[in-house]
């Protein structure tokens, strides 16, 4: 496993965490795995130098949470980046949002929630300090917080140590400006796979400017990258693959055959097609850190594996140009 500063923070991390939002299960999973699978799963990352272990509240109503809590308990503390959220919430009002199963979720950044979301957290998870506190999703009306408000709360924390860095997930470039105004920001998610490089143009160039760590999370397209779809599969009504580009009719079946096409390209580096995938953020760029998924031991193997692959310039074109076409 390769290892990186997160930001400017001074705190080492694995080139690679562990996203844990399938691991939580619930509706937009259709179940999920089982809590002993889940544990062993994020067990198994820590066994493989994967040393970043990203969860969030949102992840079905704290379910994610309370099983991180778990893992930690049969895991060194101090040796794991723990990484949660703030800003999605159920049980007080906000902005509307999404709707999973029959429970209403709402964005909500005033500094007094963040406040009670950090000790929701804490009391979940098990611990006494999260490693790195992200912002989940902006505030948006009717209920819409300055981010300077969000962040003097994000900065108390910080100062009390109950939080070590500050990030933010799914925010425009304008709003990173703001939070740089305000804080150290130390990493910033955006979607990063071979099939949405949208990053490309605006987020890595900042982040490689202000020194931000830039996590791209979905690298395998929510699992499309796997190369274990069928070409008849169809996301159920309400899975969170529904309503995503790449899984729609005539997009899916044109991926898939991409993936047959890259098969030399696994024999060539001795890998399986998802972890080719992940090679391929690998190798984009030392400012880059991959958030993958996983809901069985397993699978943390084949994904550690893409640590250890380099691939070649002219590899690396030849799957950029491949993907590039399927948007003509």
């Amino acid at each position: 496993m390769r290892y990186m500063e997160l930001g400017s923070s001074g705190i080492q991390v694995s080139k690679m965490g562990l996203g844990t939002w399938a691991i939580g299960g619930g509706p937009a999973w259709s179940g999920g795995p089982s809590e002993q699978n889940a544990v062993d799963t994020i067990i198994e990352a820590a066994h493989q130098g994967i040393n970043m272990v990203d969860t969030a509240p949102g992840y079905n109503f704290g379910a994610s949470e309370e099983i991180v809590g778990k893992a930690l308990k049969q895991l060194d503390r101090e040796k794991v980046v723990l990484v949660t959220k703030c800003g999605v919430v159920w049980n007080r009002k906000g902005s509307v949002w999404n709707k999973v199963g029959d429970r209403q979720l709402y964005k909500l950044l005033t500094p007094e929630s963040v406040k009670l979301e950090v000790e929701e957290s804490l009391q979940r998870l098990g611990t006494d300090y999260i490693d790195l506190y992200m912002t989940h999703w902006p505030s948006v009306p009717p209920f819409e917080t300055p981010i300077a408000e969000t962040v003097g709360a994000l900065n108390e924390l910080k100062k009390e140590g109950k939080i070590r860095a500050i990030g933010a997930a799914n925010v425009s470039i304008e709003q990173i400006h703001e939070y740089l105004d305000c804080c150290e920001l130390d990493l910033v998610q955006g979607k990063y796979n071979v099939l949405e490089r949208g990053v490309e143009n605006d987020l890595l160039p900042l982040c490689r400017e202000h020194r931000i760590t830039m996590q791209a999370y979905s690298p395998l397209e929510q699992g499309l990258l796997t190369g274990t779809i069928s070409k008849d599969y169809r996301p159920e009504p309400g899975n969170a693959r529904a309503n995503k580009k790449w899984w729609q009719p005539g997009n899916m079946e044109r991926v898939i055959d991409m993936l047959d096409g890259w098969k030399p390209l696994c024999e060539k580096y001795d890998c399986s097609i998802p972890t080719l995938c992940l090679a391929w953020i690998m190798n984009q760029g030392d400012e880059v850190n991959l958030l993958t998924g996983a809901t069985e031991p397993d699978q943390v193997v084949m994904n550690a594996r893409a640590a250890d692959i380099v691939i070649d310039e002219e590899d690396l074109r030849t799957m950029r140009e491949d993907a590039e076409a399927l948007d003509r």
